[in-house]
């Protein structure tokens, strides 16, 4: 994987992330961007990730711009703690992908960059480095006041009476993530801490790790069991029973629990948030946390959200306290008001709720970019080869959705979306049904035609 930049960030394996790769997007960045006060750094827990927040930190402060090290903390709790400070922040981080890759996150000092900031960092590299000495400061308590937030907004005593697991991993988010619940009044057990780093996608978790949530919940007598990604921007939660609630579910219900009149979501996720009838209006945008903040702009009670349950909040809301909007993707918002929603009647009970339509997503990895984009490109020009690769699995396809990538309507009513990744060598598959199993089952279908034809 070349590294590869974009509103995503900068991306690669580790031993192509050359410190002067990663210092020339520094100063590219703080060039053509906005930087406020100056600039905040943080870091995931990836072996790589402290080296390569020490050559931020020395790229920055060599452009003169004062730096606050934040250290190992979430990406949200980073990006709060410098749009606070009116400054702009890098997160050193992989998001999910594996440990022998490693990246970088911008933001400006109002929140994530746009395609437009992306344009001005891209052409702004190779600029010389201007010999400045910026100061250095450090800030320890970003996680904690990031979690502070929500024990103002949902009250001491929101999930007292529960007993909710975490599943550590190698998330960054772990500490914080258990001292959040606890705060909220919720008894707290900790499951698969691991000092290496663990890949986990939160939409597409695997069977070994449903599985071992599923057994976590049992043993421990679990109510719910909550996790994120590596760098703690997306949310993990699983019902009573071990089943792994899909992150746009998780979005539909905080949607309605802050108050929201207006969603903004990408086409990836499910339609019952438009079955729902909970909102105004439902906008659609391309894949991307940086299309949905551009969606954001219609401003009111608007929220946005990803099928990976990353939460952003448009609007100042009002729940048991207080909560300021926080216009970038959020994990702990997502985990909390479920849980907090489906305190009386338990969180199974609270999704079963929700409209009959759920997403199962996966993906074929090490598929390079080309290739993809080549195998896509083959499936929206030729109707036939569509329809051979439905028939396949028992489908007709019905209509079509440009948007992003390929999304087909099949006359069963079912919904399967094909695109290549934005951010990895990785081709994504996702599937809509009206329950999960049957998600599922579907799913599997499609990558095993999907990887023949690859291996073809």
């Amino acid at each position: 994987m070349a590294p590869k930049f974009g509103t995503s960030g900068l991306r690669g394996l580790v031993v192509e992330l050359t410190p002067d790769l990663v210092a020339d997007h520094v100063r590219a960045f703080l060039y053509a961007c906005p930087v406020g006060t100056g600039l905040f750094v943080g870091r995931d827990l990836r072996e790589s990730s402290p080296m390569f927040a020490d050559v931020v930190i020395a790229a920055a402060r060599g452009e003169g711009v004062d730096v606050t090290d934040c250290g190992a903390v979430p990406t949200p709790a980073l990006a709060l703690a410098a749009m606070g400070a009116g400054a702009a922040a890098v997160m050193v981080t992989g998001s999910h992908i594996p440990a022998d890759r490693n990246g970088l996150k911008f933001y400006l000092p109002g929140g994530e960059i746009t395609k437009a900031d992306e344009a001005a960092i891209l052409s702004a590299l190779g600029r010389p480095a201007r010999g400045g000495q910026g100061a250095l400061a450090r800030n320890t308590t970003a996680g904690a006041d990031w979690a502070a937030r929500y024990r103002t907004a949902f009250g001491a005593g929101a999930l007292s009476g529960l007993r909710i697991g975490v599943w550590s991993h190698s998330a960054v988010s772990r500490d914080v993530l258990a001292d959040a619940l606890r705060g909220l009044g919720a008894a707290v057990v900790e499951v698969g801490r691991s000092d290496a780093f663990i890949p986990v996608d939160t939409e597409a978790v695997p069977d070994w790790a449903r599985s071992e949530i599923a057994g976590w919940v049992a043993a421990h007598g679990l109510d719910a069991l909550v996790s994120t990604d590596g760098d703690g921007d997306r949310p993990l939660v699983a019902d009573a029973t071990g089943a792994v609630v899909p992150g746009d579910i998780l979005g539909q219900i905080t949607a309605r629990v802050v108050g929201a009149d207006t969603v903004v979501t990408p086409v990836s996720s499910n339609t019952g948030v438009e079955a729902s009838g909970h909102f105004v209006r439902v906008i659609r945008t391309r894949i991307g946390s940086p299309f949905v903040i551009a969606g954001m702009a219609v401003g009111g009670r608007v929220v946005g959200y990803e099928a990976n349950g990353g939460f952003l909040l448009g609007f100042p809301a009002m729940l048991a306290g207080p909560l300021a909007p926080l216009a970038t993707r959020d994990s702990l918002l997502p985990i909390l008001a479920p849980l907090v929603a489906a305190r009386g009647t338990g969180l199974a009970a609270l999704v079963a709720a929700e409209p009959l339509r759920v997403t199962a997503t996966d993906r074929i990895e090490e598929v390079p970019t080309d290739r993809s984009a080549a195998v896509l490109a083959g499936l929206v020009e030729k109707s036939a080869a569509l329809a051979d690769l439905l028939a396949e699995v028992g489908e007709v396809p019905a209509a079509q959705d440009l948007t992003d990538g390929l999304r087909v309507t099949c006359a069963s009513g079912r919904v399967l979306h094909l695109r290549p990744s934005g951010n990895a060598p990785e081709f994504r598959v996702y599937v809509e049904a009206n329950a999960p199993a049957e998600a599922r089952a579907m799913l599997a279908m499609v990558l095993g035609v999907l990887k023949r034809r690859f291996a073809a």
